[in-house]
């Protein structure tokens, strides 16, 4: 089989993506015949001719082999990617949506998942208005002995066939854990912002962002700093935030409101253009662009 998955490979370089799909599916016919196959040779099999079936429009066929995939290994990239990239040739938004969100939380770095999050949101606010994300399916939390980004380095993403995070077993429960209780205290603080209180949702946030330093977290804290006119906290939020997702529209908009707030025309000027790159129409974000062209 590895013999014909080779030969798949090489014909999907030539661009003939009919016979790679058909010699993929000849390899795995042999794996299912030998009954030794790995689960993960199968599903890179799979992933590979959903690529042939990508390329040739074939999108529901696409569909099934991905999500075939991901039943034997949770959480591969390349099936992820490759399944919202059909789900967007399908205009079914909201699950190409949730599975460029999940490849994001499998690896931060990986820019193909961070545009196709962009585009769903602009489709969806088309789509369903204001409140699109009320009608999402769940997005599936990711644990953490399958996220990429923290024991591999990016150079190799996405799709690389990445080895198993070496943590040992007891330290990698332990970050479970601590990733858990920090979206626990998230969610705690994002309640408190519900009710108004900013101070009390200040030290959920600050709590979780001990065991878990995650950009939303960081863009919700600078929010509530925003309102407690905090402006310099604020700022130092979202340059934090920014670190971990340079193109977070959140985080720049909040921060160009901080600078604004202490008379840096200039750089909160500058955060907005960088918003306005990745979303042009984002009509807050012209709104603050006239009022600091008229400070």
């Amino acid at each position: 089989s590895g013999a014909l998955r080779r030969a798949g490979n090489e014909e999907f370089r030539r661009g003939q993506y009919g016979p790679a799909a058909e010699l993929y599916s000849r390899a795995l016919a042999q794996l299912e015949a030998a009954g030794d196959a790995s689960a993960e040779e199968r599903s890179v099999l799979l992933a590979n001719r959903a690529a042939c079936h990508l390329k040739d429009g074939a999108c529901s066929l696409c569909v099934a082999d991905c999500t075939s995939a991901l039943e034997l290994v949770p959480f591969g990239i390349k099936p992820l990617l490759r399944r919202a990239a059909a789900y967007e040739a399908l205009e079914r938004y909201s699950l190409a949506y949730v599975d460029y969100k999940t490849a994001l939380q499998v690896d931060c770095s990986v820019q193909a998942a961070h545009d196709g999050v962009n585009r769903m949101t602009k489709a969806l606010l088309e789509k369903d208005g204001v409140n699109w994300r009320q009608k999402l399916p769940p997005i599936p939390t990711v644990p953490v002995s399958a996220q990429t980004r923290w024991s591999i380095p990016s150079a190799q993403a996405p799709g690389a066939s990445t080895p198993p995070a070496t943590a040992p077993q007891g330290e990698r429960d332990e970050t479970a854990a601590g990733m858990e209780r920090a979206r626990m205290l998230k969610e705690e603080g994002n309640e408190f912002v519900k009710k108004g209180n900013h101070k009390k949702a200040v030290e959920k946030y600050s709590e979780s962002l001990k065991l878990h330093k995650e950009c939303a977290t960081y863009t919700n804290r600078a929010l509530c700093y925003l309102t407690l006119k905090q402006y310099r906290e604020a700022a130092q939020d979202c340059t934090e935030a920014l670190k971990l997702d340079p193109k977070n529209v959140k985080a720049l908009y909040r921060r160009a409101q901080a600078l604004k707030e202490l008379k840096d025309y200039k750089s909160s000027i500058a955060d907005i253009k960088s918003l306005l790159k990745t979303e042009p129409k984002n009509t807050a974000a012209l709104r603050l662009l006239q009022e600091l062209n008229r400070a």
